[in-house]
């Protein structure tokens, strides 16, 4: 953000606007939105913003018991999409070994 804050202020000026449209029209309680975002910070691995809504969580009346299940819910889910999608990937995989996959990646 901050090359962008330098660069094309005007952005980054339009996401403090949605923020504040996202605070005036919030339809849920702080707590569950401080969850929801450190969950989306977690999976996005926003450092800065992991620390910001852990500790708005926290501020928002969450417990770290709370937050450790929250993270812990993020990790299994990530990996069970992981796991699933890595499956549909290698379904062939007798195909990929024999060397007859084309990947598109390749130039």
């Amino acid at each position: 953000m901050r090359m962008l804050a330098e660069f094309f202020p005007e952005f980054t000026a339009k996401l403090d606007e949605m923020d504040q449209l996202y605070e005036e029209k919030r339809m849920i309680d702080e707590k569950t939105y401080q969850f929801i975002c450190f969950a989306l910070s977690i999976k996005a691995r926003s450092k800065p913003c992991v620390l910001k809504h852990f500790k708005g969580a926290l501020d928002a009346g969450a417990t770290v018991k709370e937050l450790s299940y929250i993270f812990a819910l993020v990790m299994r889910e990530a990996a069970g999409a992981d796991d699933c999608w890595t499956h549909d990937v290698l379904d062939n995989w007798q195909e990929i070994a024999a060397g007859n996959v084309s990947c598109e990646c390749k130039k």
